[in-house]
């Protein structure tokens, strides 16, 4: 395969000439400007790859003995739990770990969440290296993004890029929307699936999941923010008992002076894209581009702040949505209804 650097300057030809004597043409130099700025790119690469690399494995899921499907993960706490997709492990008898140090290890699954495609398993071994979870919300289009995981087996590559679009969403294969999903065009291939997408602090920001082919550079990264709260409740209780009102959404800014004249805690807040029929939201009459900026009077500033209002006790409560219609703001009141079981497989 040919890779051609685009942001590379051609050599310049430069000619001399004395005495009405030409000499040969010869490259000019690359600036030095140039160089600097490809070894600040290369050696923050690097400083990040070796923060997180350590942390990464690869997972192979077998079934009755044979072998199954293999995919990365990487370890969040040094007492061996590791996060990964739900479709690496799902329904998997046996799941094997390979650390970046050459071990291997048998792993138990934890919990396992189909539809945010999210899992933790854990292994019982010593001297683990894990890696810090980032804060997603403050992400922003064109920085740095680093993807470390086992391609087609490939164990601990590293392609690098910049994270292209925020707020996407895209479907779980248990056929529940996925919020807040970041694209990157840093290369994912079957393999990176479950493994990290990191910053340029060696900080883990989305856990990768998803490419669209034949498409290149289109690739799909679940936050770290909707990682930490799931892995949170996965181990606590192995499971998720989720609550839901029937709203796909993304984070979405508020204008400044609608945000000032309401006086809301924040510019921003979960944005309603779609409303799925016989919901409770629809039911409650909740709009397309309504904009939710507060929960029980709790504001809301993204849809990673209204998922974590949907979790447990308060299904079947009647809960007050403060939303925003346009420049009105509204009172809406909606009681979450429990995630049917058929939905998270």
């Amino acid at each position: 395969m040919i890779h051609v650097n685009r942001f590379r300057r051609p050599h310049v030809l430069a000619t001399a000439e004395t005495a009405g004597n030409k000499q040969a043409p010869v490259p000019s130099a690359p600036a030095k400007d140039d160089i600097a700025l490809l070894d600040d790119y290369s050696r923050t690469i690097v400083g990040a790859v070796d923060r997180v690399a350590p942390s990464v494995v690869n997972i192979e899921s077998r079934a009755n003995g044979s072998r199954g499907g293999s995919g990365s993960g990487f370890i969040i706490a040094p007492d061996g739990f590791i996060l990964t997709n739900s479709h690496v492990v799902h329904g998997a008898r046996e799941i094997v770990v390979n650390l970046f140090d050459g071990r291997e290890s048998r792993a138990q699954l934890v919990g396992d969440d189909p539809d945010t495609d999210l899992a933790v398993i854990r292994i019982d071994a010593a001297q683990l290296s894990h890696v810090r979870l980032a804060d997603s919300e403050t992400l922003r289009v064109g920085q740095i993004a680093i993807a470390i995981g086992n391609p087609l087996g490939f164990q601990a590559s590293v392609t690098a890029g910049v994270i292209s679009a925020l707020g996407r969403s895209m479907h779980a294969q248990s056929g529940r929307l996925i919020d807040n999903i970041i694209q990157t065009d840093a290369a994912l291939n079957p393999g990176n699936s479950g493994g990290p997408l990191a910053n340029s602090a060696g900080e883990v920001i989305g856990v990768n999941t998803a490419v669209i082919r034949p498409a290149q550079g289109i690739c799909f990264a679940i936050a770290s923010n909707t990682a930490k709260f799931i892995a949170g409740w996965l181990i606590k209780e192995g499971r998720i008992r989720r609550g839901y009102i029937g709203v796909a959404g993304q984070t979405s800014p508020l204008h400044r002076r609608v945000a000032r004249f309401y006086h809301l805690a924040n510019e921003s807040g979960a944005m309603v894209v779609s409303v799925e029929k016989g919901s409770p939201a629809e039911q409650s009459r909740i709009r397309p581009d309504d904009v939710i900026v507060a929960f029980n009077d709790e504001p809301i500033a993204s849809v990673h702040d209204l998922h974590k209002k949907l979790v447990g006790d308060r299904i079947g409560t009647p809960c007050k949505l403060t939303v925003l219609r346009g420049t009105e703001q509204l009172t809406i009141y909606v009681t979450p209804a429990e995630m049917p079981a058929l939905r998270a497989r």
